[in-house]
């Protein structure tokens, strides 16, 4: 299993100038709870599951097998 960055660089300083603005939290979600906190809750659970391959909610972060 492998995390890594999205290969498109404009996704990338996207989500990034995003998560600056936000204070860490994910620019794709209107709520500001720790759930919502990069790495969100749902890419953590999505890491856990040894079946998942696909990207975060944002596309930052893609989970290889």
């Amino acid at each position: 299993m492998k995390v890594r960055l999205n290969d498109n660089s404009d996704v990338v300083r996207t989500v990034r100038e995003g998560l600056e603005k936000k204070g860490g939290y994910c620019p794709c979600r209107m709520e500001e709870t720790e759930d919502t906190k990069c790495v969100c809750r749902e890419f953590r659970e999505q890491i856990a599951d040894p079946d998942f391959e696909g990207y975060c909610h944002c596309m930052l972060y893609y989970k290889e097998k």
